[in-house]
């Protein structure tokens, strides 16, 4: 996985580095991990739990 971004309660989607991290860490694309935020907002517990992931 890659390097953790700066903020890990926050899924920020305008950095390249933490997408890449997010995508990783959740098993996900792109595309999923934008539905997800666009769903819940940036709150790492709550797109974690929108996936029904571990945070």
């Amino acid at each position: 996985m890659g390097d953790a971004p700066q903020d890990v309660g926050r899924v920020v989607l305008n950095d390249p580095q933490a997408i890449r991290y997010w995508t990783t860490r959740f098993d996900l694309s792109v595309e999923e991990l934008t539905e997800a935020v666009d769903a819940v907002g940036d709150d790492v517990a709550a797109v974690a739990a929108y996936l029904n992931h571990p945070a």
